[in-house]
């Protein structure tokens, strides 16, 4: 072998020697493993942090006036501020960014900020809504929200339903759906809208129970219905009682004082040996607005028999 080969043996040895080659692995080195791959602790496996959530100071939240709550017992809000004082928020309430007030307004919670302002909390855990929320869709939020922590009075709740309707030009079954209720209980919340005030004042302050209020709503007068609703309360009259006494009046249909109503729909039905069901507008009415009459008095029939089980 030349001089040349060798000399370029010699270099291709300086330069896989420069590269490590021959080198044992670090982790062979000294009889020493390589280290084992970290494995995600059991309690941060499938965890995703959001990126949403935030301690906010309490005196940068402020209520939403529109939300559909009107009423708080100011006995409950002490109970919550206790438990927040003594256990801590145990759920976090929504907001939004309102940058024109520089503010937080309440999406859903307003109870539990009422009740951390009397606790005298510093802060609350928020969940922070992004972007811009439509009125209606906002309203079917705090909904939502009220209507599976119960916090909404009975018609309250009614309210609410009917501004979410007129808002979305939503039919009783279309807002069903969207809130995931049974039709049934909008019909008879609904009702409760249809009863002079004393009575519905009686439904709020919970002498009369909603159930016992929507039979009472059967009836054909105001007058009636007032006169009824005081029999209800002060006798002590269970919901089957009530039901009797509804059917032995006359037949709901009859124009209610307080002037004509709405252009709504009129719906009765009359049973015979052949039903027969009649739907009254006061207006010409579209095919899609007889359908949604004849869907609403198909709930209420169901809400009827319903109760009428219940009651059984």
């Amino acid at each position: 072998m030349g001089k040349l080969d060798d000399l370029r043996r010699k270099a291709v040895g300086n330069i896989d020697e420069s590269m490590g080659a021959g080198r044992p692995a670090p982790g062979a080195m000294h009889g020493v493993s390589a280290p084992a791959v970290r494995s995600v602790p059991a309690r941060l496996q499938g965890l995703v942090r959001s990126q949403n959530a935030a301690e906010i100071p309490v005196s940068k939240i402020i209520p939403d006036p529109d939300q559909p709550r009107e009423e708080f017992d100011e006995a409950g809000l002490e109970r919550l501020a206790e438990s927040l004082r003594t256990r801590g928020q145990l759920q976090p309430i929504r907001v939004r960014w309102d940058e024109s007030g520089g503010v937080y307004v309440l999406v859903c919670g307003e109870r539990r900020w009422r009740a951390a302002t009397l606790a005298g909390l510093p802060t609350l855990a928020c969940v922070i809504h992004e972007g811009p929320i439509a009125p209606g869709e906002l309203l079917a939020l705090q909904l939502i929200e009220n209507c599976v922590r119960e916090d909404l009075k009975p018609v309250e709740q009614a309210r609410a339903f009917r501004t979410l309707m007129d808002q979305n030009g939503w039919s009783g079954n279309q807002l069903a759906k969207a809130l995931g209720i049974p039709q049934p209980s909008v019909v008879r919340a609904l009702a409760l809208l249809d009863l002079p005030a004393p009575v519905q004042e009686k439904v709020e302050q919970g002498t009369l129970a909603p159930a016992t209020a929507y039979e009472i709503s059967k009836v054909a007068d105001s007058a009636h219905q007032q006169a009824l609703a005081e029999l209800v309360v002060e006798s002590g009259l269970t919901r089957s009682e009530t039901i009797e006494a509804v059917r032995r009046s006359a037949p709901r249909g009859g124009a209610k004082g307080g002037g004509p109503k709405a252009k709504r729909p009129t719906v009765r039905v009359v049973r015979t040996s052949a039903a027969k069901v009649t739907v009254e507008f006061r207006k010409t009415a579209s095919d899609a607005e007889v359908l949604a009459a004849l869907r609403e008095a198909t709930a209420r029939l169901e809400a009827e028999v319903q109760d009428g089980q219940a009651a059984a």
